[in-house]
């Protein structure tokens, strides 16, 4: 015969499990109303970009676990099971379907979802900033334009890919932004799996570029999902001669 569990513990653990519903509940609530909160509230694109890029997935992944944790309590302490057995058998199938639920909200946000968040990532990056001296939309240069507004080391950091400036300039009152960018933050398309989950593992410099002429660069990527492997070479312009100093507003950020 199985026995039954006390009364007294029945209650007990039927008040606390409901409080940790509770708790759990509130704090997934918490947690996506702080990430839509900054979303609406943060005005500046750049900045918007910067919490997105680095918070969204995060705050997901957070939220989802605790609706997982909470919905669990919810089952269990809800109507506490009174046989022994019975009771830990529910909570072992539903630990086990909690799991499994969470397995699949992770894969789906790692695998799936950076699809969604880089297209709004490009709108953001792209769209045009507006200029506080003006209030006009500003202009965004072009790759070879944008040097003469970077110092050395930054276009050190953009020949060798880890880092890529954007420079957005009024051309009235020629105040100008400039925009910092990890250069390979984000994961490419896989050719074999199709995920988003292509990511440079290493970089190696073939040739150095000197002032005469340009060097090259080996990338290694490495697919997280399916582990597929491949390298690409890049080109790396060539070292300008450092011009006579020209001085200009700018405004980073």
């Amino acid at each position: 015969m199985i026995q039954d569990l006390p009364t007294t513990f029945i209650e007990k653990i039927n008040f606390w499990g409901m409080r940790g519903f509770y708790v759990f509940l509130t704090l997934g609530v918490i947690i996506l109303l702080y990430h839509l909160a900054k979303l609406v509230f943060t005005g500046d694109k750049k900045a918007r970009y910067d919490f997105i890029n680095l918070n969204e997935i995060k705050f997901l992944w957070l939220a989802s676990l605790s609706f997982i944790v909470a919905a669990g309590l919810y089952y269990n302490f809800q109507a506490v099971e009174k046989e022994f057995f019975s009771f830990v058998i529910k909570i072992l199938v539903t630990s086990m379907v909690g799991t499994l639920i969470g397995v699949v909200i992770n894969n789906l946000l790692k695998f799936y979802y950076p699809f969604f968040i880089e297209k709004r990532l490009k709108k953001l990056r792209y769209s045009p900033r507006i200029s506080p001296k003006t209030g006009k939309p500003m202009k965004l240069l072009s790759e070879q334009d944008e040097d003469v507004y970077l110092d050395e080391g930054m276009q050190a950091e953009e020949n060798l890919f880890s880092v890529d400036y954007d420079v957005w300039i009024d051309e009235e009152t020629m105040f100008t932004r400039i925009e910092k960018y990890i250069g390979h933050l984000h994961a490419n398309k896989c050719g074999e799996c199709n995920y988003q989950t292509l990511m440079v593992t290493k970089e190696e410099i073939i040739k150095s570029p000197s002032t005469v002429e340009g060097g090259e660069l080996l990338k290694f990527y490495k697919c997280s999902f399916c582990n597929h492997k491949q390298k690409k070479a890049f080109k790396i312009a060539k070292l300008r001669e450092k011009p006579e100093l020209v001085r200009h507003p700018l405004a980073t950020s």
